[in-house]
Parts: structure tokens; sequence; C-alpha cells
């Protein structure tokens, strides 16, 4: 008899696994590559718990961004064609945790706004003080246009990422990066943190062990073979029960590292995110939206500036160009 389960994140904010066209979450297969016998053979997988006695590092460095589209817009050409475009502010940030003095704060802060549109004429657009930078992008679609948000806001997050890591002292911190890792995977001591699934990596027999998770233990690394690969895994953060995904997260380091830092780094990783998970009283994408990165996304909000205000701006600095 088929049974269900509520997923705990809140459905305004999609779901816990991606069912985008080109993902559909974690039961729709992956053409990565992948190697599942980095730490243990597969015939020996089952769900692995951290060193007795291991603890999270005195410093925990977390990376987000956020992005707002402030106003959509159509341009008149001088061919008397148009194109539509959108006016977007974006931020990334990094909260320093410090676990021995129970104090968290925002260390590094980037704030952007874009002009996004294909037209080859547009100018940049100046709303009140505020400047809005053309990006010129390769679509006229306008249900597209938001996502070519992505890579000026990515491109910020790698600015404040490298910014964090040029700033710390010794080797005893940990920085996490709310996404995949991208082109951060150089940096020392760094986690990408996924928490939404986009795809099966895994065979159905190894995903079995993934969905046996208790909260705190992990699955064995593995190794997946793309362009932006890594070392990888998954782990389930403390939560809810039921739902087989619910609250699994997938954690990813380096290839550059040696197979015994990349293990080092999944055992660390069980003894630094599970007491970062959020509750569904506090964040409707709890347990995977962690505590330090929903707070990190409500300063960055806070940051882009009063939408209302933007947008009059926006209309008025249109009207007068």
């Amino acid at each position: 008899m088929t049974r269900w389960h509520v997923d705990g994140w809140n459905p305004a904010y999609g779901t816990s696994f991606d069912q985008g066209e080109a993902a559909g979450g974690p039961t729709t297969e992956s053409s990565a590559q992948v190697d599942t016998d980095v730490e243990l053979k597969s015939d020996q997988w089952r769900p692995l718990s951290a060193p007795a006695g291991l603890l999270p590092p005195p410093v925990v460095l977390l990376v987000d961004g956020v992005r707002r589209i402030d106003a959509g817009l159509w341009s008149r050409e001088s061919d008397g064609t148009s194109y539509p475009g959108i006016a977007a502010s974006y931020a990334a940030g990094v909260v320093r945790c410090d676990l021995a003095r129970g104090a968290a704060e925002l260390v590094t802060r980037r704030v952007d706004r874009g002009l996004f549109t294909a037209s080859q004429e547009a100018p940049e657009l100046i709303a009140g003080t505020v400047r809005y930078r053309v990006h010129r992008v390769g679509t006229s679609d306008a249900a597209k246009l938001s996502q070519t948000v992505q890579g000026p806001l990515t491109e910020l997050e790698v600015e404040v990422s490298t910014e964090a890591r040029r700033g710390t002292v010794g080797d005893d911190d940990l920085l996490i990066v709310d996404g995949p890792l991208r082109r951060r995977r150089n940096l020392p001591r760094t986690l990408g943190y996924v928490k939404t699934q986009q795809g099966k990596y895994l065979s159905a027999q190894l995903a079995a062990v993934v969905t046996a998770l208790e909260p705190g233990q992990r699955c064995p690394v593995f190794r997946v073979g793309t362009a932006w690969g890594g070392y990888s895994w998954y782990l389930r953060l403390p939560g809810p029960s039921g739902a087989p995904w619910a609250g699994i997260v997938r954690v990813e380091c380096s290839t550059e590292l040696e197979v015994a830092e990349a293990i080092a780094l999944a055992d660390l990783s069980l003894v630094t995110l599970p007491p970062f998970a959020s509750t569904s009283y506090k964040d409707p994408r709890a347990p995977q939206n962690l505590i330090p990165i929903a707070g990190l996304e409500r300063r960055l909000r806070s940051l882009l500036g009063d939408a209302r205000l933007l947008h009059r701006a926006l209309t008025i600095g249109a009207a007068r160009r």
C-alpha cells in the first residue's frame, strides 16, 4: 500500500528537490559519470556516523546570495522594435560563526544592480541615486530573463568567498558555500552545501542507503565526474521523520583534495551542519535552510533597499530618459 508523507519544506519555495526541465529531483537520472567506490566499495555501502570525539571547527564561515526583480521593462529601439528587460538587485555576503563565543556577525557583503536585456541599444538606467548597469543577455524570452541574474550573483558570491578566505588566519575554520562550489574549488577547507536535489547520481540500491540514513549520518563519499564535479556525499539533518528524502542534503568538496582529505571533510560536516539545522516553526525551508544562512538572507535582503521606492524611482527614471 502506498503511503504519503508531507515534506516539511514549504511549497511556496518550490520543493526540496528541483523539478525544472533540466532536473527532476533525486529520482531523475543524472548524465554525470559517478565513481561510487571512493570511500567504500559499492557492495559495502552503509550509513556512516562521525568518529567518536570529533569536534566542529571553532569558526564556521557561511556564504549565500539573494536576488530580487525590482521592475519589468520594455525597450523602444530606434528601428521601432522592442525588447523585454528586467531591473534586478542582488547581494552576497559571508556570516562568521564563532562557535566558541556563540556569536555570529556579517563580515563581508556586496550589493549590485543590473538591467538585463537582449537590446543592443539600451543604456544603463539611473533610478534616483541607484545605478542599474546593463547586462546584455542572449534571450528575449521575458520568462527566462530572471534566470540571467544568476550569473552576476554567482560572481558576487565568488568574490565574497575569496575575500573571506583571504581574511582568515590559521587552518582550523570551515567555509560553507550555500549551493554548488562551482569556481570556488581552489579555496581551502571549503564545502558546497546543496539543499535541493537536482538529479539522481546513485543506483536504486545505493540510493536506498541514503534514504535509510538517520539524522547525523551520511553515506560514503563518491565522486561526480562533470566539469564542475567533485567529491560528494549525502547526509540527513535532524527534523521530522517520514518522507524518504526529508532533511537530506548533498555536500561536496574539491577533487583536487586527496581522498583521505575529502573523507575527513565529510566527517567534519557531520558534526558541523546538523547543529545549524532550522526548525519548521522558524523557517519554511526547514531543516535544510541552515539558521545562519536564513539570518544572512534576511540581512542581505534588507541591504537591497525598499522595493516600492526603487520601483517608483525606476518608473520616474525610465520616463525621464
